[in-house]
């Protein structure tokens, strides 16, 4: 007789479903895990065993096969230590094996036969949903993996406990979903001094998810203003909320359970390796690119970042997602994100000051910006420059618009744009427009369209950075509040796309 039992094996944020199956049957005793295994999974036998013997359970003197289906589907990671222990205890009666077959398990387990809780708990949860079988996890899972809502969630401390469920003597509630975090410790932009223009500019950006681009001398506050987004930036939607979540449990950031309604900021070091950007090594884990879905990615010292990492960028920018290619495998993660880059305007930083520059001025700073290629330099949708501050200007007192009245704003016109894309299931906001949609709802009355002719043809704009600035002057209207694009609009719009221009 053959017990059956459930898991699941991770290929990007899809939780395929793994039958496992177990045989005791006559023969010379051994314990032999099949089904393409990692070294994690083999090991699985001396951690199981362990834990059978912690609870006086002795394992019979016959051979034990375990095989997990489908069998060229690779299998890695510790948590096939519940489902192979959950099948094993219903072969050898137990627990009930309809009951173990009605079950997807993921965990690890320790010696003592703790349950020690382990990633990928809300993909899990969404795969178990859709066979319609209870979901079972550790118990420091069970909070996240309750947010499905249509799967029931048992979460013991140990397997003991799971036992003692599964045979009716200790029967454990449904895990509850953790709370819902919201945005905490939001830096205001009041606090920003001056750079009125960057702080528009910050604002078209969060309305539309368009891309942008800050240079200035080092310490005129380009840090400063990317770090203030987050508090612009509405709240992730429900939906968004739990694709965004997914995303993080496969890489183990849920805190404790808790589904995050405010927006992704991620922020790595410019000597961040591509695998670490973009996604792969070791299980082809997400990247920074698609940790910083639905939201923001922000790269400081833009251009001191392998040439090799940003030229990466530039697919998943278009796409919207990344395919990290393996050989048996290419996994898939979105990575609909908001790049804000920041960078000097040359190696020194002070290409525009006589008295401070250095000797190489201009030359330096071609060649420092250089690092940045044309095609990748085209797909940035607003490029602004960030002028010092004078000192004296910091002892002013406060007297730009706070963070809640240009979060009203931007909520406002993402409202507009949800309303408009109701009937578009791939087009979220004004930067995914493409196509007929992008020259029906963008298209600008005859003076702006007369604008943006004459400035594709004088500074030869490419056909990508002539359809982002109808995307950016379609944001400038919904801030506005009107329906139609105008003049002012694609003057704005082209205003911040001819700033430090470079198109292909």
């Amino acid at each position: 007789m053959v017990a059956l039992a459930y898991t699941v094996a991770f290929e990007g944020i899809e939780a395929r479903l793994v039958e496992v199956q177990c045989a005791v049957t006559p023969g010379i005793p051994a314990f032999t895990i099949v089904g393409l295994p990692d070294k994690a999974v083999s090991e699985a036998r001396e951690r199981v065993r362990a834990a059978l013997t912690a609870m006086a359970i002795a394992l019979p003197s016959k051979r034990i096969t375990v095989n997990m289906s489908p069998a060229d589907l690779p299998k890695e990671g510790s948590h096939f230590d519940l489902p192979i222990a959950l099948a094993l205890l219903a072969a050898l009666d137990i627990i009930p094996q309809d009951t173990a077959a009605q079950t997807v398990a993921l965990g690890e387990l320790s010696l003592d036969g703790t349950l020690v809780p382990v990633v990928g708990a809300l993909p899990a949860a969404m795969a178990a949903a859709q066979e319609d079988r209870t979901l079972l996890c550790p118990q420091a899972c069970g909070a996240e993996a309750a947010w499905v809502g249509a799967v029931n969630v048992i979460a013991p401390r140990t397997l003991a406990d799971m036992v003692r469920h599964f045979t009716g003597q200790s029967v454990l509630p449904p895990a509850a979903p953790g709370e819902v975090l919201g945005q905490s410790g939001a830096r205001d932009l009041s606090e920003v001094k001056g750079q009125e223009r960057a702080k528009r500019a910050l604002e078209i950006a969060a309305a539309g998810r368009h891309h942008l681009l800050l240079v200035g001398s080092p310490g005129s506050g380009k840090s400063m203003l990317a770090a203030r987004i987050p508090g612009i930036l509405p709240e992730l939607t429900p939906a968004e909320a739990l694709e965004t979540s997914m995303i993080h449990s496969l890489s183990g950031l849920l805190d404790e359970g808790g589904i995050n309604r405010s927006r992704p900021f991620r922020e790595p070091h410019h000597t961040a390796s591509m695998a670490a950007i973009v996604g792969g090594g070791r299980n082809a884990k997400p990247g920074e690119i698609s940790l910083a879905h639905n939201g923001v990615l922000f790269m400081d010292e833009f251009p001191e970042f392998p040439r090799t990492v940003l030229e990466t960028l530039r697919q998943p920018i278009e796409t919207g997602e990344v395919v990290v290619a393996r050989a048996n495998a290419h996994v898939r993660y979105p990575c609909r994100f908001m790049l804000v880059a920041a960078a000097n305007p040359c190696k020194c930083g002070y290409l525009a000051d006589p008295a401070r520059a250095c000797a190489r001025v201009p030359v330096c700073g071609e060649e420092y910006m250089g690092r940045i290629s044309g095609p990748l330099m085209d797909r940035f949708d607003l490029r602004v420059e960030v002028p010092p501050v004078a000192f004296t200007d910091l002892d002013l007192p406060e007297i730009g618009e706070s963070t809640a009245q240009v979060a009203a704003r931007v909520r406002q016109a993402r409202d507009r744009q949800t309303a408009r894309f109701a009937d578009h299931a791939q087009t979220r906001v004004n930067a995914d427009m493409e196509g007929h949609l992008l020259e029906e709802i963008a298209t600008p009355d005859a003076r702006g369209r007369a604008l943006l002719v004459k400035v594709a043809e004088r500074f030869g704009l490419s056909a990508r950075g002539y359809h982002r600035v109808l995307r950016v002057a379609r944001t400038i209207a919904d801030l506005e509040g009107t329906a139609d694009v105008r003049h002012p609009h694609v003057a704005e719009a082209v205003s911040y796309r001819l700033a430090m221009a470079k198109e292909v």
